[in-house]
């Protein structure tokens, strides 16, 4: 690392080296004061800094051969293991995180030597972070159960594993549909729904009113209103709440359109991102305007506003499935017999059932020149998917909550077919 002309490399290399070590020791220092186990430790602070110049000295002193500073490595690890046989047999504990962070201390000399900076301030900045928040991580364990790695593995297995080996090509001849095109809808409405399942169950788990119609908007709005819409019946008194959080619910939708649009129309999403980021601001105005309306303010928490059945069950993944299937053959069916009107009435019809296979197979559709109807027929089905959750919410809300949502939801689809003329 050569900053400048005038001071040697390795003068530098030894500061940070000894800099380095010696911040990893001080990390050491503070953990095992707070458990009072600084005197049953291997070492930290000086210790450390010895450990990182060791480790220095002995990799520039062997150059090209590694020997040296594999000897030692060696050497230091019989040190270590003596010593964490000792601390097992005396204190009965069995953690070796120390050991581990000693070593990679060690290796600090041939790291700064031969990477770039920012390598070296990641590792460094790493150990710190993740030997900090020791605490942190038993208490989010605490809230894992074996369930919860299953679905992390399923997630895995539907993104990484089988998403890469599908093959592309179209099952029929004229239709875009193919094997992968099929999986990477679901993985893609997965991941979304994923992501919302995790932060409701895990960072937020006594999310608010608001917050979980925010959360639930990432899921599905549709689902979020029919729930806080029945919440509202057994708590009146928090009205106001539950039809802002259905209002906010169908403002974060909007975005989730906008992230499914990205990710398979680039096209698209260049002429319509800054409607829908505009109508969901629009929406969440209005959210807060309900919120406001009397001045009641976000005093409840409830842990069961939205069911927090797991995002990636088969079922649901199978029904999704077999929902885009069926819209591909039947967009397909509806342009070749009755061209754009066929489409028109159909982006209204699929608002009464669940939209996203349908937009998904819309934006992974290949209509030549038909840009703008993709367009129109988005807009569509958002409109009424919109006045269907005006019907769920006011149906299971009853007529007080029906005064909040019909002028809202109204207010939202007027903006909406407002766009419509603009787009």
């Amino acid at each position: 690392m050569q900053f400048t002309g005038t001071i040697p490399a390795n003068l530098i290399n030894f500061i940070l080296v000894t800099v380095f070590s010696l911040l990893i020791g001080l990390s050491q220092r503070r953990i095992h004061s707070v458990t009072n186990e600084l005197n049953h430790t291997f070492g930290t602070d000086r210790t450390f800094t010895f450990i990182g110049i060791l480790g220095f000295i002995l990799y520039i002193i062997g150059g090209e051969q590694p020997v040296l500073f594999m000897g030692g490595g060696l050497v230091l690890a019989m040190i270590m293991g003596i010593s964490y046989y000792y601390h097992i047999r005396d204190l009965k504990e069995f953690g070796a995180t120390t050991i581990f962070v000693a070593l990679i201390t060690y290796c600090l000399g041939p790291l700064i030597t031969t990477q770039p900076l920012w390598m070296v301030l990641l590792v460094v900045v790493t150990v710190l972070i993740f030997t900090e928040l020791k605490d942190t991580f038993t208490t989010i364990s605490l809230k894992f159960d074996r369930y919860e790695f299953i679905t992390l593995a399923k997630f895995l297995i539907i993104a990484g594993v089988i998403l890469p080996i599908v093959p592309d090509k179209p099952i029929l001849t004229g239709l875009s549909l193919s094997p992968y095109k099929i999986w990477l809808a679901v993985v893609v409405i997965s991941s979304i729904s994923y992501i919302s399942y995790l932060l409701k169950k895990f960072v937020f788990p006594g999310a608010s009113i608001i917050l979980s119609g925010i959360l639930g908007g990432l899921y599905s709005s549709t689902a979020t209103t029919i729930i806080l819409a029945k919440k509202s019946r057994k708590e009146p008194q928090h009205l106001n709440q539950y039809m802002a959080g259905i209002i906010f619910a169908t403002a974060v939708s909007y975005l989730r359109i906008l992230i499914l649009i990205l990710v398979f129309s680039q096209p698209l999403f260049t002429r319509v991102w800054p409607f829908l980021i505009a109508l969901s601001l629009l929406s969440a105005a209005t959210g807060v305007g309900i919120l406001y309306y009397r001045n009641r303010l976000i005093t409840t928490f409830d842990q069961e506003l939205h069911d927090d059945k797991n995002p990636l069950e088969f079922k649901a993944a199978l029904i999704f499935t077999a929902l885009y299937v069926a819209f591909t053959f039947i967009t397909y069916g509806m342009m070749n017999r009755f061209g754009a009107p066929g489409l028109h009435i159909l982006s209204y019809i699929v608002g009464l059932v669940d939209i996203d296979p349908f937009l998904v197979n819309l934006f992974q559709g290949k209509y030549e020149g038909a840009l703008d109807l993709v367009i129109y027929a988005t807009f569509q089905a958002i409109i009424s998917n919109n006045a269907m959750k005006m019907l769920y919410g006011s149906f299971f809300g009853g007529k007080k909550a029906a005064i909040s949502l019909v002028p809202a939801f109204l207010l939202i689809i007027a903006l909406t077919i407002g766009v419509l003329f603009i787009v």
